[in-house]
């Protein structure tokens, strides 16, 4: 049985002899282990069954322990790290030959950030050393949102859930990396691409790599629920096309009358998009439960948060 618990001393605890913990963050949660741990940072890939070519991102408390990873710090990596730190921005720095290989796949690069949740800075603060926290979830399903969607995952395998609430902002970091200084956007996330160009000036977006990805999140098939998923402009359509099927809908505000869908999830019915996005994961999770046939969400506004929510639903959508 997994332990549920808000108690920060028995995370440290078991994070100090190498196991490892889920712990909550501001995105999603993560499974953490001590980033020098050989063990722990396997047992994290293990768990998860994540290929060891898809690298881990390492939290840290402070700007201050920055040194401790990386050799160079970009003037633009500076001022994201400025305007989002803590928060869901991880940046992709060349890393010092004292982090491990194993955490970045082998390259010479290492993605760090800053969360911005109060358990987890607590957490991290109480530890000798930073923890790599990839989301606790098996590779390629649905990223959890609050404790009870891990221990579902890992119930009896995992030691600890550290419980810090539901994720308000639901869906994972932005990533940002620099090729000869330039800034790229490798994975679009909880903060949109016009809050980053706002800082830095407009940057490239290079999201998708199947071999050797720069960063996690970039493979096309991720975060999927185990029902067959559709995203589509017109979803009244699309129901359409399956008749005497059992049929969920992911919607963004409004509602659709239809006898063939037995469940409808709205994500926000005052057309909030933070509030779309801070609901994303959960109502996957309660809609891949209801034994349904299929499942139709609906395209997003493309700008904005509305992108990242498009990026989820699109690696969930991809078919083998």
């Amino acid at each position: 049985m997994t332990l549920i618990s808000n108690d920060i001393s028995k995370a440290v605890a078991i994070l100090s002899q190498e196991e490892l913990v889920a712990i909550p963050t501001e995105t999603v949660y993560g499974l953490a282990g001590n980033i020098y741990s050989e063990k722990a940072i396997k047992s994290i890939f293990e768990m998860k069954k994540r290929p060891f070519f898809n690298p881990l991102i390492v939290h840290i408390h402070s700007t201050s322990q920055l040194s401790d990873l990386v050799d160079d710090v970009p003037e633009k990596a500076k001022a994201l790290a400025s305007a989002f730190w803590p928060g869901s921005l991880t940046l992709v720095l060349k890393k010092k030959n004292t982090v491990p290989d194993l955490i970045t796949a082998g390259k010479n690069s290492v993605a760090v950030r800053i969360p911005d949740h109060p358990i987890a800075l607590e957490l991290l603060k109480s530890l000798d050393f930073p923890l790599a926290a990839p989301s606790a979830n098996p590779f390629g399903s649905i990223s959890p949102t609050n404790a009870k969607h891990v221990s579902d995952y890992f119930d009896g395998v995992l030691s600890m859930v550290l419980d810090g609430g539901d994720c308000v902002n639901g869906i994972e970091s932005t990533i940002v990396g620099f090729e000869e200084d330039e800034p790229i956007v490798y994975r679009l996330g909880s903060i949109s691409l016009e809050s980053i160009e706002n800082v830095i000036g407009k940057v490239q977006i290079k999201n998708k790599k199947e071999a050797a990805p720069d960063a996690p999140g970039m493979l096309s098939r991720h975060y999927a629920p185990k029902t067959r998923t559709y995203l589509e402009n017109d979803v009244e359509a699309t129901v359409n096309r399956f008749p005497n099927k059992r049929i969920g809908v992911l919607l963004f505000q409004n509602s659709i009358e239809h006898e063939e869908i037995v469940s409808q999830e709205i994500l926000s019915k005052n057309g909030d998009i933070k509030e779309a996005t801070s609901q994303l994961y959960a109502a996957l999770h309660r809609l891949d439960k209801q034994n349904l046939d299929v499942i139709i969400a609906e395209k997003f506004p493309d700008f904005g948060l509305g992108k990242s929510i498009n990026d989820r639903l699109e690696r969930a959508t991809k078919t083998n």
